[in-house]
């Protein structure tokens, strides 16, 4: 009797210790619930990756990445240009969906009380920061305040450490990047290779805050993170230092195997001259680059991806030393492919395959296995849906539309499947294509949009007189360059392809530049 009234009165002391450190236990247990995340953002980059099978690719520490979690080798963004792409992942929402097509258009300005991806992880007590080139800054767009817990990180996308790369003169490029009017300025040189220290460039400066950050981050074991690192290269102009030129043997790079508009073919759909030539020594007729020039060119796309990686590497390697990998979500992700002379075109700005397929890869402990892949077609918004998941965050409804997917069933399974296709978009010459893309073809349909100058909305007026609806179609299996349009030669793959985009609502309409961006004054 006396041992039943003793262990009684000690489940007593027991039940009464854990009701006064309760507040203590229950924060531990909150923060080892509560998965850190770290977003980093990859400026231009398409796959040119060693994980991803380009054999010319320096990515030792992307693929190391990689080797810990899932690749996605059909990712793709839902408008290939950085602005839009950047609301696209920050709003969960496709540009079909909002309207924000190009630069200059505000989110809040639309939507004010929208909850962005970082916003949504500060409501559930998270510390969200950000570095680098996060929301495009530049082209009259701005950072959102209200997104982040401490003020942003900027740092510079277009800079020279050579006198004879800008002859110390404020740039066009540097220009727009900076808010700034970019007319009646000269053109920066398209690359430079100076024998200098890896944070002489912003990715180099932004690494070294990362890495603060974490170590600050580890002191607060009670509060978790959520953390976006952003990289400017390889975005033009190739600037890197000289190790990471040496790096990469020139005539051994791939040069472009089609150069021409696909037969069949969509003039209005390929892009010619453009960003790029707003660099020197490229021409600014619009003719086709001597070899030389387009060697140098894809050579410092190479060398620049190299020199970004490493900047990867140095954020990883201080998750790793700070003991934070095991707890830690990593996302991978570039805001968007990149045409290296491929069609005759440069950069971004298309819906042909190298200007929207991307670089996704997902580290989840516990979650993903290491070196796993998966061919789930993927887009941009479903990271929004995925993060909230993985982190054990309801979604709450939201000003703005959400309209990705939760890829938790792939990360855990890569031959799960979701959906059978991604969905993209891009406006050129005053048309407005949308674009299906499945396992093996892409469908674009291109549609005459209206119109707008100085902001409103020219009610009536399309693009020309031509065809109001056009197709391209191509088939990835038989012809991964797209040299040939298909529409009109394959009725029955088009009317499926028809069928599945009929599925998605009509795209809204372009919103108006210029709009007051009220974002200071949400929280």
């Amino acid at each position: 009797m006396s041992k039943i009234l003793i262990s009684a009165k000690c489940q007593a002391i027991a039940m009464i210790g854990l009701l006064l450190f309760a507040p203590f236990f229950s924060v531990a247990a909150i923060a080892k619930a509560k998965p850190n995340v770290l977003m980093i953002l990859v400026d231009d980059l398409k796959p040119t990756l060693g994980a991803y099978g380009d054999r010319y690719a320096k990515s030792p520490n992307i693929d190391r990445l990689a080797a810990k979690g899932m690749r996605f080798d059909l990712a793709y963004v839902n408008q290939a240009v950085c602005m839009a792409s950047r609301y696209n992942l920050m709003l969960g929402s496709r540009s079909t969906s909002t309207g924000f097509y190009g630069f200059g258009t505000q989110f809040r300005a639309t939507y004010p009380d929208a909850l962005t991806l970082p916003q949504l992880f500060k409501r559930a007590g998270y510390r969200a920061e950000s570095m680098g080139k996060v929301y495009h800054i530049g082209h009259g767009n701005h950072d959102d305040e209200a997104s982040w817990s401490v003020p942003h990180h900027k740092d510079k996308v277009v800079e020279y450490v050579l006198h004879e790369s800008n002859n110390g003169e404020l740039t066009r490029e540097e220009a727009l990047f900076s808010n700034q009017s970019g007319k009646g300025r000269p053109r920066g040189a398209a690359w430079e290779a100076p024998d200098v220290k890896d944070e002489a460039y912003a990715d180099g400066r932004v690494a070294k805050v990362a890495i603060d950050r974490l170590r600050r981050a580890a002191k607060r074991p009670e509060q978790p993170f959520f953390m976006v690192v952003g990289f400017a290269r390889p975005h033009l102009p190739f600037t890197a230092p000289k190790k990471y030129w040496d790096m990469h043997d020139k005539s051994k790079l791939p040069m472009p195997e089609f150069v021409e508009i696909p037969k069949h073919g969509l003039a209005y759909a390929v892009k010619r001259h453009g960003e790029i030539a707003a660099y020197k020594p490229v021409p600014q007729d619009g003719k086709p680059f001597p070899e030389d020039l387009t060697r140098t060119l894809i050579h410092g796309y190479y060398a620049s991806v190299s020199y970004m990686d490493t900047q990867v590497g140095r954020v990883i390697n201080a998750l790793e030393e700070l003991k934070l990998e095991d707890n830690t979500i990593v996302v991978l992700w570039g805001d968007h492919g990149f045409h290296l002379g491929d069609h005759g075109s440069w950069t971004k700005h298309t819906n042909f395959e190298q200007a929207t397929r991307i670089p996704l890869i997902v580290v989840a402990p516990g979650v993903t296995r290491p070196g796993t892949a998966s061919k789930q077609l993927a887009e941009t918004v479903d990271i929004y849906t995925t993060l909230a998941d993985l982190a054990g965050l309801e979604l709450p409804q939201t000003q703005q539309p959400l309209d990705g997917e939760s890829l938790v069933p792939v990360l855990k399974n890569p031959q799960a499947r979701l959906s059978d296709h991604a969905y993209h978009a891009y406006i050129r010459s005053g048309r407005l294509g949308r674009a299906i893309r499945t396992q093996q073809y892409r469908m674009v349909e291109w549609r005459a949009v209206q119109q707008t100058k100085k902001g409103k909305r020219q009610s009536g007026k399309t693009a020309d007189n031509k065809k109001a609806v056009e197709y391209e179609l191509y088939d990835y299996k038989n012809d991964p360059l797209e040299t040939v349009n298909l529409a009109g030669k394959q009725p029955e793959v088009l009317a499926m392809m028809k069928k599945i985009l009929a599925k998605h609502p009509q795209a809204k309409q372009q919103v108006p530049k210029g709009r007051k961006d009220n974002n200071k004054k949400k929280t």
